[in-house]
């Protein structure tokens, strides 16, 4: 597996503001905030209904227009700022029931017990969900990967943190692997698909990439904690198919266009040369 970036060089302490950054950014709602009928709204562009006019079809999806951080970005080697005083990312994650759902623009499998937690900076998000993006949403130097993982975690003052890993074809994905066959059968309704364990998917890599952003769809709510992981994983081309194959028409390729930085700062933890991480 490849990474993103390899960095070595000096800590710039200053932008250790963003740690505190979500604290003051007006902060989403809710994962719940996230639209759940698509027929409002499309990917293509040129029908009225694209990404370009998303902030003209509701009066409350005015910030996927006029907002100022926005995503997805493109992460630039040359624009980050690398600080190992970020830290590890804190995961304790916990097997619980869950259930999948096909809600017509994406794939999304919802824990209905409680399944775990993040911690970022003392604070602590409640995992609630994860689904998929086919291409990748967010680039890398101009780099569209295959696919894009979401994991949606809520504090308990309704603040959104999102894990986000990346796909390229290759060997098939164990996580999806072990959902396959309910992907494949899933209708509009949800279905159960038992206990499942969130630790099992897999992240490759401590390095991560991150910033303030927004929902990649409408409303695209501001102020979510927005950590790309630094590996990029591999998904079977059967596996990408599937997903794309029970989306409604017209999501096949669900992925927002990246948005202006408009100057936020982007960083990069990566642990201390003599941790021995990768």
């Amino acid at each position: 597996m490849k990474s993103f970036y390899s960095y070595g060089g000096s800590i710039t302490f200053l932008i250790l503001l963003i740690s505190s950054l979500c604290c003051f950014i007006p902060i989403a709602i809710a994962s719940s905030d996230e639209v759940e009928n698509e027929t409002p709204f499309t990917y293509i562009e040129g029908t009225g209904k694209g990404p370009k006019d998303w902030g003209k079809l509701e009066p409350h999806w005015k910030l996927c227009d006029t907002g100022k951080l926005q995503s997805p970005i493109d992460l630039r080697a040359g624009k980050l700022q690398v600080v190992p005083s970020l830290g590890r990312l804190k995961r304790d994650y916990k097997p619980a029931p869950a259930v999948v759902k096909n809600r017509g623009h994406d794939i999304t499998v919802r824990w209905t017990g409680y399944a775990g937690k993040i911690n970022i900076n003392g604070t602590y998000y409640k995992l609630l969900q994860c689904h998929w993006h086919s291409p990748s949403e967010h680039t890398f130097n101009g780099t569209r990967y295959q696919m894009e993982l979401h994991i949606v975690h809520v504090s308990d003052r309704g603040e959104i943190a999102v894990i986000a890993i990346v796909y390229k074809y290759g060997r098939p994905d164990s996580f999806l692997s072990r959902l396959f066959h309910h992907i494949k059968a899933v209708g509009d309704e949800e279905r159960n698909v038992g206990i499942v364990n969130p630790g099992n998917i897999k992240f490759g890599s401590r390095k991560y990439f991150r910033y303030i952003g927004s929902l990649t769809v409408p409303p695209c709510s501001e102020g979510v904690v927005w950590t790309i992981i630094n590996k990029v994983r591999t998904v079977s081309r059967d596996q990408l198919r599937a997903l794309r194959d029970v989306v409604h028409d017209g999501f096949e390729a669900n992925a927002r266009p990246t948005q202006s930085r408009d100057g936020r700062p982007v960083l990069f933890y990566t642990p201390r040369k003599n941790s021995g991480s990768s």
